[in-house]
């Protein structure tokens, strides 16, 4: 059996690390978990931050903004190519200090991204600012789990995905108004600084723990012959597709709304649902991860057909924005705990494929609304993740075996 680096039980060699949470009466480590969830917040806002200052960014550096939105694409193609063969990689490093050098490229490319004014140089910056999340999204999740007693996995990795929802409901809404009062580079400038600060942070608080031994490598492809795991692959893909064809360019499709001024508040009322999501998971996941996936997929599904049948802004959006973050805030919790589940001891591998296919979709979201905009407007967005989640909520109901099981396996 090939051993997670992120699940792996912990050795004797495993000198000076903290004591995980099973040890002190399995409570949840809050100040550790807070510090994952943070990098989580760091990561997704940094991936998803440009959808509300697509306007500024593209006015600076003298591109449309359709060019714009693929600051969103190639950040995630730097995920998607380079998220596996670093697993593999970084397979022996421990893990924080692997999360350390992750969030110190944050702080670099952001950095960059900040000062450039030159269209090249700010897609190397996203792009290695996505190698950046390769790393860190290829550990966190793993590394939540190790943190307690079977039981609270799935509410550890619930609370350590809070970092998403907060993103998108304070972080993103945040940085868009200071993009609209002060310039958007201030808000790169706001993310260097939070990556500082969270270096010292992990530094402080998060226990460490080993990698495999030295020689051993996560077995990929075997991953995909274990029944349930490319259920929840297809899953990933095309409900990750779905979603960033609409968020990517969600400044641009308010736009079209006359609710361009009101991205920020859209985003809060999004993120805030999220959060809501988060919390209904965190709680029933032990024991609802299929009923929840339904659910989550229905309710972005009914958002999308309202925003498609909108003529114009006001309430209506707010409420859609509102129940597409309700089904939207729990999915990272929901895949990953299910990926986990059903990978059993290929998780790692399995969740290595996860992320690097999560990335895939957001490339490939943010080149596929780039071409709906231009050809068919953004009016074609929402109906666009409908079609999408049609195959996404057959293959939910299908995977009732493995995958997504009426009742999760017993650990």
């Amino acid at each position: 059996m090939t051993a997670s680096p992120d699940t792996a039980a912990p050795s004797g060699r495993d000198s000076g690390a903290a004591p995980p949470a099973r040890r002190r009466g399995g409570k949840l480590p809050l100040p550790a978990l807070l510090a994952l969830a943070t990098a989580v917040f760091l990561t997704s806002l940094t991936e998803t931050l440009p959808a509300g200052l697509l306007p500024g960014m593209s006015h600076d550096l003298r591109v449309s903004e359709s060019a714009t939105g693929q600051t969103v694409t190639v950040y995630a193609i730097g995920t998607a190519l380079t998220a596996i063969p670093l697993t593999a990689a970084t397979a022996a490093w421990r893990r924080k200090r692997l999360l350390l050098t992750a969030v110190a490229g944050f702080a670099v490319a952001n950095t960059v991204t900040a000062v450039s004014s030159v269209y090249g140089l700010t897609m190397v910056a996203r792009f290695l600012a996505g190698v950046a999340a390769g790393l860190a999204w290829s550990l966190l999740a793993g590394y939540a789990r190790r943190m307690v007693e079977v039981p609270l996995q799935g509410r550890a990795i619930a609370v350590a995905m809070t970092g998403i929802p907060v993103a998108l409901s304070l972080g993103v809404p945040a940085g868009t108004f200071l993009g609209q009062a002060l310039g958007w580079r201030v808000a790169f400038w706001a993310m260097t600084a939070l990556a500082v600060v969270l270096l010292v942070w992990i530094a402080a608080v998060v226990p460490d723990h080993p990698g495999l031994p030295r020689g051993e490598r996560p077995r990929m492809l075997r991953a995909l012959g274990v029944p349930g795991v490319r259920p929840v692959l297809f899953v990933t893909l095309v409900f990750v597709l779905a979603h960033t064809v609409l968020y990517a360019y969600i400044a641009t499709f308010l736009d079209g709304l006359g609710m361009g001024d009101d991205t920020d508040l859209v985003l809060l009322a999004f993120g805030v649902a999220s959060l809501l999501g988060v919390w209904v998971v965190g709680a029933q996941i032990q024991y609802r991860l299929r009923s929840l996936t339904i659910a989550g997929t229905l309710l972005v599904a009914v958002a999308a057909a309202w925003l498609g049948v909108l003529g114009d802004g006001g309430a209506p959006v707010y409420v859609a924005a509102a129940l597409w973050g309700l089904g939207w805030g729990g999915l990272p919790t929901l895949l990953q705990t299910a990926v986990g589940d059903a990978g059993g001891d290929r998780a790692d591998a399995a969740q290595a494929m996860l992320v690097t296919l999560w990335n895939v979709a957001m490339a490939g979201g943010g080149v596929l609304g780039g071409v709906l905009l231009d050809a068919a407007g953004s009016g074609s967005f929402p109906w666009t993740v409908l079609v999408l989640l049609l195959p996404v909520l057959a293959v939910v109901l299908a995977a009732r075996g493995h995958g997504f099981p009426s009742r999760r396996r017993a650990a």
